[in-house]
């Protein structure tokens, strides 16, 4: 038999894509700033990426809506925060897979006043999530933002690559985007200046109102492609799925609201693909 034996070069793998960071934010309370984190990435995992839901909130909402009980988060994002655990270490599987989360609790609230003036306390999260960019474990990684400017709020904006904005149709919209904008500037002027935004998902659309109609024209005449296809309706099983301890799409897979995440996650995930081949990533 001939040593020389030629073997046939495999082809290379397609390298996998970065990682990317999206905080999910609205200075304005009430917009389905949580609802909007939980399902978007529950729908993310169900078309076939990875995801990391960080819930930074205090409240806990996000990580309530994914049942995990409070008595049940022994790693939270505190932990991390404060230097004692990484994120690989907070990070929990949920029920769906392809999905983990990264708890809060009522520690954080006072994680301003503990870090006082500490050295990079704006870059604790950015910090953390370094280490996990390079693993590729995770597809996306999803930042529940509170819904306030504070260190937690800087800390996500200094972390992500983007902000993902969910923004209620109803009368004083327009005023609480503008206002996050304004944060957005000094964020990006200061701490983190490749931050962009991801995109304006309008949510609790009712095409019955009128009212919905005419903030949704609103928001697209101001913003343009930035504003995504897909709307969220008001949808009453939406709501009541927190309260199981579910996100809507286990909840109530066939709802028009569980529908509507899904196409919501397959736009940000074409978006996305859209991006790398501008960028060459």
């Amino acid at each position: 038999m001939d040593a020389d034996v030629v073997t046939e070069k495999r082809p290379e793998a397609p390298a996998k894509p970065p990682m990317r960071v999206l905080a999910i934010a609205n200075q304005k309370g009430g917009v389905g700033k949580t609802t909007t984190a939980i399902n978007l990435g529950t729908a993310l995992a169900a078309v076939g990426e990875t995801v990391l839901l960080i819930d930074t909130d205090p409240q806990g909402n996000a990580s309530t809506g994914l049942g995990v009980p409070r008595t049940a988060r022994k790693t939270t994002m505190y932990d991390v925060y404060i230097g004692e655990k990484t994120l690989e270490q907070a990070a929990v599987q949920t029920a769906l897979p392809g999905l983990d989360l990264a708890a809060s609790d009522a520690d954080l609230s006072g994680l301003e006043l503990e870090l006082g003036q500490s050295a990079r306390r704006s870059y604790r999260l950015r910090d953390a999530l370094a280490a996990l960019r390079a693993t590729g474990k995770y597809s996306y990684v999803l930042i529940d933002c509170p819904p306030s400017l504070n260190l937690l709020t800087v800390n996500a904006m200094t972390a992500a690559d983007a902000v993902f904005v969910p923004l209620q149709t109803e009368f004083f919209a327009l005023e609480g985007l503008t206002q996050l904008m304004r944060t957005i500037e000094l964020v990006r002027g200061s701490l983190n200046p490749a931050l962009e935004i991801q995109g304006v998902v309008l949510t609790m659309y009712d095409r019955r109102n009128s009212l919905s109609e005419q903030v949704a024209r609103d928001v697209r005449a101001h913003f343009g492609d930035t504003v995504y296809e897909t709307v969220i309706p008001r949808n009453v099983r939406v709501s009541e799925a927190p309260s199981f301890g579910k996100p809507v799409l286990i909840y109530d897979l066939k709802c028009a609201g569980s529908q509507a995440y899904l196409q919501l996650a397959r736009e940000v995930v074409r978006r996305e693909r859209e991006r790398r081949a501008r960028v060459g990533q």
